[in-house]
């Protein structure tokens, strides 16, 4: 399976296999000393792993169903009227596909595959970077991409990668993506990263938003399960990173755009509601601060000792 795709997570070797994870970690732990594979948190990937990437095919299906919650989470964070930049990737492509409903909103990006998920929304504008096609994740890249957005000012920058550490910040494995990611940030007065907990405390080539630089983080509840990764969002909290669990296997509740109530419940001790994705978009071919977190720091691993499980709100 990580031949094929290039990583896959715990949790669905374990579903595949018909078997726990804990039985699934420990042959996974036998594999690497083998030299067969690299274990990250949460799964595995091909030995390698700091400059190899999974192409788009692979992506759609590793943390499927944590993209989607991420994304439904995170949808709730945009409000009607904004103007936003939106990078490349699976799980912005999900967001994108919930983006379709809010009025008078504008997105700029560099993505194809978001750009396609916000076609026919008729309330949405797009505008679109230049540059150069990577085919690989269909979206622009070099110079040209970099051009278009200087001057370029938006509320919030959505933007995901390869990696996510508290030391080193977000990062990826290609260094044109790299570079035109930077540019998207630097446009963006909050910068929100959408990462699932198979990128939590992996490391890759190339930095792209210095941890200093993030300004929110939301993730999935799977993040906070495994003490490795609850360890980094720990670190990540007391770097100032306001953190944002993403309940999976929940009902979905409609969307809700501004107003007070989004935000207690995003900074309170709610768990923020989901928002019901819209059908957007057809596929494409192979697809099948000012902010800090809430509470002083240091406070992570003790909300997780209380709670006595895996959600972090």
């Amino acid at each position: 399976m990580v031949r094929a795709n290039g990583a896959v997570s715990l949790r669905e070797l374990a579903r595949v296999v018909q078997t726990s994870e804990v039985t699934v970690r420990r042959d996974v732990r036998a594999l690497e000393a083998e030299g067969l594979l690299d274990r990250r948190h949460g799964g595995a990937v091909l030995p390698g792993g700091f400059s190899r990437e999974p192409g788009y095919p692979q992506k759609t299906h590793l943390a499927a169903a944590e993209k989607s919650a991420i994304a439904d989470l995170a949808a709730g964070l945009v409000e009607e009227g904004d103007a936003v930049v939106v990078g490349a990737g699976t799980t912005t492509q999900e967001l994108a596909r919930r983006l379709a409903r809010v009025p008078g909103l504008t997105v700029v990006t560099n993505s194809l595959l978001v750009a396609q998920a916000l076609a026919h929304a008729n309330r949405v504008e797009v505008v679109m970077t230049g540059g150069t096609l990577r085919g690989s994740n269909y979206a622009l890249v070099g110079s040209g991409a970099e051009q278009s957005l200087h001057g370029l000012r938006v509320s919030k920058a959505f933007i995901s990668g390869s990696g996510l550490t508290a030391e080193r910040g977000l990062s990826t494995t290609n260094m044109l993506s790299a570079s035109v990611d930077r540019a998207l940030v630097q446009a963006a007065a909050e910068v929100i990263v959408l990462a699932d907990h198979t990128k939590l405390g992996s490391d890759t080539m190339f930095q792209t938003v210095p941890t200093e630089a993030i300004t929110h983080l939301v993730t999935d509840e799977q993040s906070a399960a495994e003490d490795a990764t609850a360890c980094e969002l720990s670190a990540l909290a007391d770097c100032g990173v306001r953190i944002s669990v993403a309940p999976t296997g929940l009902p979905a509740e409609p969307p809700v755009h501004g107003g007070q109530d989004r935000h207690q419940q995003l900074s309170g001790p709610a768990v923020p509601r989901r928002v019901a994705p819209p059908p957007g978009g057809a596929p494409l071919p192979g697809q099948r601060r000012p902010g800090a977190h809430s509470g002083p720091p240091g406070q992570l691993p003790t909300r997780l000792a209380e709670l006595g499980g895996p959600r972090v709100r």
